[in-house]
């Protein structure tokens, strides 16, 4: 089974090979995300919405009228709506009062202003997300490069000890464990398909895009994230200053307070003025007269609603202090972590990588001159194997964690 999962891996990593490869750096990456990303694109109209509420709460009620006409008159016959008969016509328009057009306008305005905030969140939180599997996937294809060299040496060395053993000259335990090693490194390349293929997957829907998504990073690249003068306390007063999430939750807070504004205003009844006309009225003929009515406000005021309103713009109000809390306490957790993977990175040597595969060809051509035993060859790869894994994972690690900072922050901290 394993070996069946293995040869599909290798199958789909070739045709998506065979497909068009879109090789990208991070700006360009940022670049297509904004523009092709279909979840922006749907929430944008979420902002369009919320536009058109603005426009229908300006307009004004429609006003009403109401014709009523003589159908049939038994000593006029049908229709009988002339000089002498009879007609009545009323026009009524619903005056609102206290304001409540103007208050439900500034309500719709801070909901769509609230709207675009979620909007430029929601793209600071899927740009991150996009910047993480694209650093994870530059990283991970750097150590399936060096599984696959050292695959193909490996299996070169199993192929020649092979034919050794077949001339009795070396013996089937040492064949064993060669074939062993391969073996392994097989199955670890094997697992680094996989999170390439799911990294592969999500970077395609993130950018919307069908080509193969290849990342290109430089040494200028890597070099822009670094921490020059900036504390831990800038940084708490940045984020509290640039993040979208807190200014949704200050939104919220103006919303409910707009809206207590508004229920009060709803506990004040609307005037219907009218006017009338009444051909045939009871009183005189050709009546002229005019109307204005008004609910009496005796039980309901309103006062479930504005109860609610009040309670909620305390609600709101803790929500946000909340959210100011926990921003600073981001700030400061990722910062400590910005300040252990830097400190770790730089704990090692520039050619740590380089020396490491030096030595390596070195011990290949070693151990076939029967130079070193098995056990120490094996022990090297092994070794080596692991420790360039784990530097690459250190890498992107790092640099997962600025761009972390970056995401707490709210800001583009660093350069390009």
């Amino acid at each position: 089974m394993r070996f069946y999962l293995i040869g599909l891996l290798a199958c789909v990593c070739f045709a998506a090979r065979a497909q068009d490869t879109l090789k990208v750096t991070v700006r360009q990456a940022d670049s297509l995300f904004l523009k092709n990303n279909l979840t922006l694109l749907a929430e944008r109209y979420q902002i369009d919405i919320a536009k058109a509420a603005e426009i229908q709460d300006k307009l004004w009620d429609n006003p009403n009228l109401n014709v009523e006409l003589s159908a049939y008159n038994p000593s006029r016959g049908w229709l009988d709506v002339g000089k002498g008969g009879q007609k009545f016509i009323s026009l009524q328009q619903v005056i609102t009062r206290a304001g409540k057009r103007t208050k439900q306008v500034a309500l719709d305005v801070e909901t769509t202003r609230k709207t675009e905030l979620e909007f430029f969140d929601l793209a600071r939180t899927l740009k991150f997300d996009l910047r993480q599997l694209f650093f994870e996937t530059y990283f991970l294809r750097q150590t399936l490069q060096l599984l696959d060299n050292q695959i193909g040496t490996l299996a070169t060395t199993v192929e020649a000890f092979d034919k050794e053993y077949g001339r009795n000259n070396v013996s089937l335990k040492e064949v064993v464990r060669l074939k062993a090693l391969l073996f392994q490194l097989r199955n670890n390349r094997a697992d680094i398909l996989f999170e390439l293929t799911e990294n592969q997957r999500d970077m395609r829907i993130y950018c919307n895009t069908e080509a193969y998504v290849v990342p290109v990073v430089d040494s200028l690249e890597m070099a822009r994230y670094h921490i020059d003068a900036q504390t831990s306390e800038q940084l708490r007063e940045l984020a509290l200053m640039r993040r979208t999430d807190l200014k949704v939750a200050e939104s919220s807070v103006k919303q409910a307070e707009l809206n207590y504004n508004l229920q009060k205003a709803l506990a004040k009844p609307n005037v219907q003025l009218g006017a009338v006309y009444d051909q045939a009225s009871n009183y005189q003929n050709h009546y002229f007269g005019i109307s204005a009515a008004m609910d009496l406000p005796f039980f309901n005021r309103n006062q479930g609603n504005i109860r609610a309103a009040k309670s909620g713009i305390s609600y709101f109000k803790t929500q946000e202090t909340a959210k100011r809390n926990s921003i600073a306490n981001e700030v400061n957790a990722a910062w400590n972590k910005v300040i252990v993977a830097e400190n770790t990175f730089r704990s090692v040597e520039d050619r740590f990588t380089d020396q490491f595969s030096q030595l390596s060809r070195g011990m290949y051509d070693n151990f076939q001159k029967r130079n070193i035993t098995l056990l120490e060859f094996i022990d090297f790869i092994e070794t080596y194997n692991e420790s360039v894994r784990e530097f690459n994972r250190l890498q992107s690690d790092r640099i997962k964690v600025y761009e972390e900072l970056n995401f707490i922050v709210g800001e583009e901290l660093f350069a390009f």
